[in-house]
């Protein structure tokens, strides 16, 4: 199944998500998976939705592991998974504030984080493609951070000067010659990052905004998802250009842009008065 998936081009983190959707489907017959009946995977489908009733995002990606695994991998015929569907929910995400914002990353405790998360916010990036920056992505002379996105696709953002200003502070305190954000690694009482550990990790910098959260006070269900919503969001009621917001956040489809218009305040202050007009008699 790796194999497949990597002949394929598929994005490392992908393939870790959907082996462990197989092994969990392993783990709950107590069997290997390539012997179960189609019925009994259609059972643990249906176990998922209606016992368990994971969120719409989990059971799509539990969905494309699956499938993968029996129509890709072992080459089965299995229509039933094809009749499997996420359910349907229009939910917009949360959005914060730049108050909110500023709040949140003045929570997180260790600068690795911090100056982390604050790129992500100020660049508009996914988790991963702020965490694994390297060195060469920084072209201070564009004002311009290269970022290699989903399905192997590169893209250039701007990159704000009191970002670049900070991206090259944060630098001289570890001079790591590969990565921007290293992971440190504990040497007696004290952290280095003499030995290469790579970038710093999902899990840690969920765990930074978690707590940052918490610390700040506020109770939106905010992740680190939340800083790209947000950027976006921003950028749309400073009047930058939809198409534009489109580009750097990596988009394929206008259409999964186009949420953030419902989002603005000043899309829904401009409504405010019609509204009010409404209750007008003659």
């Amino acid at each position: 199944m790796i194999e497949e998936m990597e002949l394929r081009g598929y994005a490392p983190r992908t393939i870790e998500v959907y082996v462990q959707v197989v092994a969990q489907l392993a783990r709950y017959y107590r069997r290997s998976p390539d012997k179960l009946a189609e019925e009994e995977v259609r059972r643990y489908l249906l176990h998922l939705t209606v016992d368990k009733k994971i969120a719409r995002g989990t059971f799509s990606m539990v969905l494309g592991g699956i499938r993968f695994f029996y129509h890709k991998a072992l080459g089965h015929d299995w229509h039933g998974l094809d009749v499997a569907k996420p359910r349907h929910a229009k939910t917009l995400p949360v959005v914060l504030s730049r108050e909110e914002v500023w709040r949140i990353l003045d929570a997180v405790r260790m600068g690795v984080y911090r100056v982390c998360l604050t790129t992500i916010y100020a660049c508009g990036l996914r988790l991963m493609e702020g965490a694994g920056l390297q060195i060469p992505d920084v072209d201070s002379a564009r004002g311009v951070l290269r970022i290699h996105g989903k399905r192997l696709k590169d893209r250039e953002v701007p990159l704000p000067t009191a970002t670049l200003q900070l991206l090259r502070a944060h630098w001289r305190s570890h001079r790591s010659p590969t990565w921007l954000f290293p992971a440190a690694t504990r040497h007696a009482t004290q952290y280095s990052v003499a030995h290469d550990c790579g970038p710093v990790t999902r899990d840690s910098l969920q765990s930074a905004f978690r707590h940052a959260v918490k610390s700040s006070g506020l109770h939106k269900r905010a992740h680190v998802h939340t800083l790209r919503h947000s950027y976006a969001t921003h950028l749309l009621e400073d009047g930058v250009n939809l198409r534009l917001i489109q580009e750097y956040l990596g988009h394929s489809s206008p259409r999964t842009t186009a949420i953030y218009t419902h989002l603005t305040r000043e899309i829904r202050d401009a409504a405010r008065d019609p509204i009010n007009r409404l209750m007008q008699r003659g």
